[in-house]
């Protein structure tokens, strides 16, 4: 599957490695919803997407829209609880987020969630995380990003002034608080020149 990622300049080595989490910094929305950012918190990020490429198993999707069937604009892969990760790292930055939103979160991340944006036509729509919590309880998705950056764009649920991300090269965004209740994401189509990416998206049991 060929990739053509403009790799970052800075950026350029094979030894795959994590940083403290000390550096997040916290931006609060409204209505008790936060993001928290970490650029470059993974050394060797395009390494690792290259990887990925190869070694995950994507699949294409349909789904239902109104009255037809239409192919999901992006690659998928699910892990579920106890399903083994494609990477080791993978598994390394888990366990270092669990660790560290243990107190806040309350339960750990122990599914992946992959998706492969191959260019700027691949997208997907407003959501909010919100299947497995009920109206009132607040959960924690946590996505790392390799390959070329894309934005990610938030904005209060019902509408309101969009806010937009890029995230690529081994950056970290946490969405908490009612953040999956009160704002929605997404990463939309752009005409503009869109190397490739893949986030992997880290959720509690059920979430999704």
């Amino acid at each position: 599957m060929a990739t053509h990622l403009q790799g970052s300049l800075f950026d350029q080595t094979d030894d795959l490695r994590l940083g403290p989490l000390d550096g997040l910094r916290r931006t609060r929305l409204n209505a008790g919803a936060w993001i928290d950012l970490l650029p470059g918190w993974l050394t060797g990020a395009d390494t690792l997407f290259e990887r990925l490429v190869l070694d995950v198993p994507w699949r294409a999707e349909r789904r239902r829209m109104y009255d037809r069937s239409v192919d999901v604009p992006r690659l998928l892969r699910f892990y579920g609880p106890g399903d083994p990760l494609p990477h080791p790292l993978l598994d390394e930055a888990r366990e270092a987020l669990s660790a560290h939103y243990a107190d806040e979160l309350g339960e750990p991340f122990v599914t992946a969630g992959l998706c492969y944006y191959r260019d700027g036509r691949d997208s997907v729509a407003w959501h909010g995380d919100r299947i497995g919590r009920s109206a009132h309880e607040d959960t924690m998705i946590a996505i790392l990003s390799v390959g070329a950056p894309r934005d990610l764009a938030l904005r209060p649920r019902g509408g309101g002034q969009v806010l937009r991300r890029p995230l690529g090269h081994g950056d970290l965004i946490v969405m908490g608080g009612s953040c999956q209740r009160t704002w929605e994401h997404a990463v939309p189509k752009t005409n503009r020149a869109a190397g490739p990416r893949i986030s992997v998206q880290f959720r509690t049991r059920g979430v999704r």
